[in-house]
């Protein structure tokens, strides 16, 4: 696109700079911006008078500098080559917003000196979508709860803290008991609804840095970072606690019982090797509490 811009008639060229609806901009070697078009000062706030004179990397966030300076650099160096990144940039009431720059460099000729050509694209719409596609991947539609895959990434990062930092990491791994029932009595669309109630409930007893998730079916669990098992076991008193009334939904009351397994990884351990071992110690424990809590038949 900047090469056939740059291959039109200069007044052409003048009018396809102004009427384009991306931002452009032109800067010097070192990022002075010479000119910009009406689509990047409506992007960023500012005039065109108070962006003349201005460096482009003042423009771009703090976190980019480091970034936007490199690609700065390697399109000076190989000036053959354009240079695409994504970073976000300051608009003039401090907000921020996101954009790809795809900039060349137009060595001297006759119609001028050398400088940088920027096109600068607003991408707020794709980064939404982005993250809500990183969202539905990482978390249950159903609860909202991280989901299977987003647990297990954060099991790894707390068992990861705690060898680093020899801390304890519990998991507690929590069964509904009799939802099957509830789903053959009640139906399928009730049954999601004890589901959505119970995460609710759930989620109002954890801390800031508990982690809980929905693995399927009616089974979830939570990551308790830094914990002892006598917290983690205080939690679960908590839990058993916050679902003793039934789920309120429309005129149904619904009791909903729930059996806890903790397991349990003691700081300094190998994360591969506690892994497996402490999901399978929750397990292991929320089966036999469920057994304990199971009516014995009659004789």
């Amino acid at each position: 696109m900047i090469e056939v811009v740059d291959a039109l008639p200069p007044a052409d060229r003048r009018s396809a700079f102004a009427n384009a609806p991306m931002g452009i901009a032109l800067t010097t070697p070192a990022g002075v911006l010479v000119d910009v078009n009406p689509a990047l000062t409506t992007m960023l706030g500012y005039s065109a008078a108070e962006l003349r004179g201005r460096s482009m990397l003042g423009l771009v966030h703090p976190e980019g500098v480091g970034a936007a300076r490199e690609a700065q650099l390697t399109l000076t160096t190989q000036p053959d080559r354009p240079m695409r990144h994504e970073t976000r940039v300051i608009r003039s009431d401090g907000s921020d917003v996101p954009v790809q720059i795809t900039a060349s460099w137009v060595p001297e000729n006759a119609d001028g000196p050398a400088h940088l050509v920027l096109i600068v694209e607003d991408i707020t719409e794709r980064k939404a979508l982005e993250a809500q596609l990183v969202h539905r991947s990482l978390h249950d539609p159903l609860t909202g709860l991280p989901n299977r895959l987003l647990f297990h990434d954060r099991l790894r990062h707390a068992l990861d803290r705690g060898h680093r930092e020899n801390t304890p990491t519990c998991v507690l791994v929590i069964d509904l008991d009799g939802f099957k029932a509830i789903n053959d009595e009640l139906g399928h669309p009730m049954g999601d609804r004890v589901l959505m109630a119970f995460a609710d409930r759930l989620s109002s007893v954890l801390r800031a840095s508990d982690t809980a998730a929905r693995l399927g079916g009616d089974e979830f669990s939570i990551v308790c970072e830094n914990t002892e098992r006598a917290d983690a076991e205080a939690l679960a008193d908590r839990l058993r606690t916050a679902i003793t009334e039934p789920l309120e939904l429309d005129s149904a009351r619904v009791p909903v019982g729930i059996s806890i397994g903790i397991g349990t990884a003691p700081g300094g351990g190998d994360p591969v090797e506690v892994y497996e071992r402490v999901v399978r110690a929750a397990d292991d424990d929320m089966y036999a509490d469920k057994s304990r809590r199971r009516p014995r038949p009659r004789r």
